[in-house]
C-alpha cells in the first residue's frame, strides 16, 4: 500500500492526499489540477496564495515572518525545515520575507523578526517571537496545532 500525507492546495485550498512514493512526478490538486507541494517543504509563496491556504487548508500552517538580514532568522530555518518534515501531513510551513510583504506582515501586527504563527481554519491559534531551542519549539507548535 502506497503511503499519503495530506496537503493543501495554494492554489484553491483543497485538501489532497500526496502519494509519497511520488519523487520526481508533478503531483496535481485533484479539484483545479495545480501543481501540489511535496508534504514536508518549507514554502515560499506570494500573499495571495497565503490568503487561499489561510482561508481553505483543513492543515494548520506555521507561518514563519523572517527577513534575511535577521541572524535569529536565519538560526530558525533549519528548525523549521526539520519540523516541517517530521510532522509532514499534520502542517504546513509557509516563510514570508517581511522586506518583501511589508503588507502581509503590517496586516499581521508583525513588530519584529522573528514571527511564527500557527492559523487552523482561518483563526490565530498562537504567536511567538524570537529564536528558541528546537524542543521548545517543536512542543509550542504542537500545542499549537
Amino acid at each position: 500500500m502506497i503511503e499519503k500525507k495530506k496537503v493543501s492546495c495554494f492554489r484553491c485550498g483543497a485538501t489532497n492526499y500526496y502519494p509519497l512514493d511520488a519523487e520526481g512526478k508533478t503531483v496535481v490538486c485533484g479539484r483545479c489540477k495545480n501543481a501540489l507541494p511535496v508534504p514536508g517543504t518549507v514554502l515560499e509563496l506570494p500573499p495571495e496564495n497565503v490568503a487561499v491556504l489561510i482561508q481553505h487548508s483543513v492543515l494548520p500552517l506555521l507561518i514563519d515572518f523572517y527577513s534575511p538580514a535577521c541572524a535569529p532568522c536565519t538560526m530558525m530555518h533549519p528548525v523549521i525545515e526539520r519540523l516541517a518534515k517530521r510532522r509532514a501531513g499534520e502542517i504546513m510551513a509557509i516563510k514570508l520575507n517581511v522586506d518583501r510583504h511589508t503588507e502581509l506582515a503590517a496586516s499581521f501586527g508583525v513588530k519584529g523578526v522573528p514571527t511564527f504563527v500557527v492559523i487552523q481554519k482561518g483563526t490565530e491559534r498562537g504567536r511567538t517571537s524570537g529564536a528558541m531551542a528546537e524542543t521548545d519549539f517543536s512542543l509550542w507548535v504542537a500545542s499549537r496545532t
